[in-house]
């Protein structure tokens, strides 16, 4: 089966404490298999990176932050991978964004397919999560720095 080629927007929010906020998640197509990861997901028809962004950020956690808010995009990947028995080829936009680790986070604007799939919001050092293991994809603590370096070089909010 050919992959769907599936555009996405990630963001990576960052904390004065150099941790980012990941989510813990399951496809949906392997219960049970937890795996740490960004927030985000695909745009919609006629959005652009940005404002898919912002919407997966609220949709996934409940913060709300203003367009200008958003560092980068500091990294883009494209890889192969399946959710819920599908082949697709992610062609992933990353952005940072400082963030009070003290935000509240809610999972109540997650869509119908994300509840249940969403587990737990917290945030993580990449040395962290590495010794974790449970990895959406082996360079994840990678992206991780590279998104703290974009956040402390962006000017102060």
């Amino acid at each position: 089966m050919e992959p769907v080629l599936r555009a996405t927007a990630r963001v990576l929010p960052v904390s004065a404490a150099g941790e980012c906020l990941l989510l813990l998640d399951q496809d949906p197509g392997r219960p049970g298999e937890l795996r740490w990861g960004t927030i985000g997901g695909a745009l919609d028809p006629g959005e652009d990176h940005v404002g898919a962004a912002l919407r997966e950020l609220r949709e996934e956690t409940g913060v709300v932050v203003a367009a200008d808010a958003l560092v980068g995009p500091f990294h883009r990947d494209h890889r192969h991978f399946t959710y819920d028995g599908r082949a697709y080829l992610g062609d992933s936009t990353f952005f940072a964004l400082r963030l009070s680790s003290d935000v509240a986070i809610t999972f109540e604007h997650l869509e119908p397919g994300e509840v249940d799939n969403v587990i737990e919001a917290r945030w993580w050092t990449p040395h962290d999560v590495a010794a974790d293991g449970r990895l959406v994809a082996p360079d994840l603590p990678e992206i991780m720095s590279a998104a703290i370096v974009a956040a402390r070089g962006a000017a102060p909010a």
